[in-house]
């Protein structure tokens, strides 16, 4: 009975033993990949000449931070006394990867933005200035080129085929730590940031600070798929959540770069926004899913193409749009003169379109412009004061021939729906409101205990809202 108890230990001892081994063995190993690819990461150093002082013979004491005297120079002067040397310099620490062996190298454009002279330190420990070639803010990529030979490189992947929860390594500067080593998993891909549409980042958990930007993001073949880029953190340091600019986006931006010194994008000509379940219901969709058209740009690609305003695009050159965030990188990295096919939903059916991409033009600014018309007219089934716009006043907005100013708004359903006085409502049910008379027409022809699609614009922006009718209203 004894031998048979000890057995019994002795096995279940040795099960568990060798769970943790084999777990122990699941685990990856990084010390080959970094070896192999350590020696093409390099650091970035930039120096700025500071301001100099109105009165360069002022002689200012060094005074520390926990003197009382401190907050007395950072307040009337703008900056603290040390920071105020004459033709003194200061230096951005980042991190970036060769990408040839003729000595182009990669980093981000808010590494070296604004540099006077950029140094790249490699791991043999040489420092060599380099040459901007050119750079892209929308993907926040940056192009440089040192001088020599047979540097070493990395060989680059594709972002394309990526799965969350795969391994990722990133090797880079942080504070300037050089060639440190972070490994984690893809949390999620295709984020899309604020101000950042053309990019769908790669989120990461990889532990990622300031000095790790430009730096490489490497799968476990050692193939670059991405260039860390940008961290979300309340207090400036790495809280889990680190974004990297896919390798594919990367790829073309280089080769841009390297041919023009600046890069084209592919434009449509609309304006987008995601499609909520309310949305959704009002427009006649199962499911929210697509990106809604907000407005028609004049002279756009889409415009020409028959593109109107509460179109869903679902499909665009065959490719799934499932979140309006998912349009704008694939648009962009259209090959610009080539004619693709769009699929959208207009009134609740599928219509299929061809558009021709044209390049992207430079930011413009949207026009705003005030009312003062004074035809008030009363309150309706919306509670709303309602206004019609002058042909001037249409003109300043950028507006066609349909448009009325919200001048009041009441508790009620376009209240609770988001409208706002001072917007301009465009479009009620899919109908183009010519006026405040016309209005108050479409209005009493609304079906009730139904959501009715409605487009303003707000401070220059188109937004589709959805109303929900009720009995009573």
């Amino acid at each position: 009975m004894r031998k048979t108890l000890f057995s019994q230990l002795f096995l279940v001892l040795g099960m568990i033993i060798f769970s943790q081994y084999s777990m122990a063995r699941a685990l990856p190993d990084f010390t080959p990949l970094v070896e192999k690819n350590s020696a093409a990461v390099v650091n970035i150093s930039t120096s700025l000449k500071k301001n100099i002082p109105e009165n360069p013979n002022l002689n200012i004491p060094d005074v520390p931070e926990d003197s009382p005297f401190y907050d007395f120079f950072n307040k009337y002067f703008g900056q603290t006394p040390k920071d105020s040397q004459p033709y003194g310099q200061r230096s951005s620490l980042g991190s970036g990867f060769i990408i040839s062996n003729d000595g182009y190298v990669i980093t981000n454009n808010h590494v070296v933005e604004n540099a006077q002279e950029i140094i790249v330190g490699l791991k043999d420990r040489r420092e060599l200035v380099a040459e901007l070639i050119g750079t892209d803010k929308r993907s926040d990529i940056a192009l440089l080129k040192i001088k020599g030979k047979d540097f070493p490189t990395l060989e680059l992947g594709e972002s394309e085929g990526l799965q969350v929860g795969e391994w990722v390594l990133a090797i880079g500067s942080p504070f300037g730590f050089n060639h440190s080593v972070t490994a984690g998993i893809i949390s999620a891909m295709g984020r899309s940031l604020p101000n950042e549409n053309y990019v769908p980042f790669i989120q990461t958990d990889v532990a990622i600070n300031p000095g790790n930007s430009g730096g490489p993001l490497f799968n476990l073949k050692g193939e670059v798929i991405g260039v860390n880029s940008q961290i979300y953190s309340r207090t400036g340091g790495f809280m889990g959540l680190s974004f990297a600019v896919p390798i594919d986006v990367v790829v073309n931006v280089y080769q841009q770069l390297k041919q023009q010194g600046y890069v084209s994008r592919g434009w449509l000509g609309v304006l987008i926004q995601d499609v909520t379940r309310e949305l959704a219901e009002s427009f006649g969709m199962e499911r929210p899913h697509g990106a809604l058209i907000a407005k028609v740009l004049p002279g756009g690609p889409a415009e020409s193409s028959g593109f109107e305003a509460g179109d869903v695009v679902v499909k665009f050159n065959n490719k799934e749009i499932s979140f309006s965030s998912d349009l704008p990188p694939v648009v962009g990295n259209s090959k610009i003169g080539s004619t693709v096919p769009v699929e959208v939903i207009r009134r609740g059916k599928n219509k299929r379109l061809q558009v021709e991409i044209k390049k992207l033009p430079e930011d413009g600014q949207v026009k705003l412009a005030a009312n003062d018309d004074n035809t008030p007219k009363p309150a309706n089934r919306l509670n709303v004061t309602a206004k019609t716009l002058t042909d001037e006043q249409k003109e300043q907005l950028d507006l066609s021939e349909h448009g009325i100013f919200i001048e009041e708004v009441n508790d009620g359903i376009a209240k609770a729906a988001g409208i706002r006085a001072g917007d301009v409502l465009l479009l009620l049910n899919n109908i183009k409101i010519k006026d405040a008379q016309h209005f108050s027409k479409v209005l009493k022809e609304l079906p009730d205990k139904k959501s009715i699609p409605v487009l303003i614009q707000r401070r220059g922006t188109p937004i589709f809202l959805a109303l929900k009718m009720t009995d009573n209203s």
